[in-house]
């Protein structure tokens, strides 16, 4: 049973924006230290780094709306966390009052599963969340 969807776009010139403007302030408030990690693994490539910040920008908005509430309610940006697995498949980490909201709609002797899908075609980055029961 599918109990939230979520998706959202970003111009990734957004956040190449954002990061030329405000730098580590902007980084460091809206991305985990792991995401950092990620994303500075892409250094060399200026277009590649900015649209790996994109994608987790729209992942964590997705994954909000999915939630019910959007980046509101006590859930702030750090609470959601886009990482990869060896294989590379993106998967969310839930912190704080993300998780806790995702306890709240999950039906009780249910547990939560979160599938993601990150693309990009410079200049849009995108992201799907479907947050479903097993």
């Amino acid at each position: 049973m599918i109990i939230g969807i979520g998706n959202d776009y970003v111009d990734i010139r957004r956040i190449e924006n954002a990061i030329e403007r405000f730098g580590n302030h902007f980084i460091n408030r809206i991305f985990t230290e792991k995401e950092q990690m990620k994303a500075n693994q892409r250094l060399s490539n200026p277009k590649s780094f900015a649209s790996t910040y994109a994608k987790r920008f729209a992942a964590k908005e997705a994954c909000s709306k999915a939630l019910g509430t959007g980046i509101a309610k006590g859930i702030s940006w750090l609470d959601i966390e886009v990482i990869n697995l060896a294989s590379g498949k993106p998967i969310l980490n839930l912190y704080g009052e993300a998780a806790n909201r995702l306890k709240e709609i999950t039906p009780k002797n249910l547990s939560a599963k979160i599938d993601i899908t990150l693309t990009d075609d410079y200049p849009k980055a995108h992201a799907v969340v479907i947050i479903s029961t097993e």
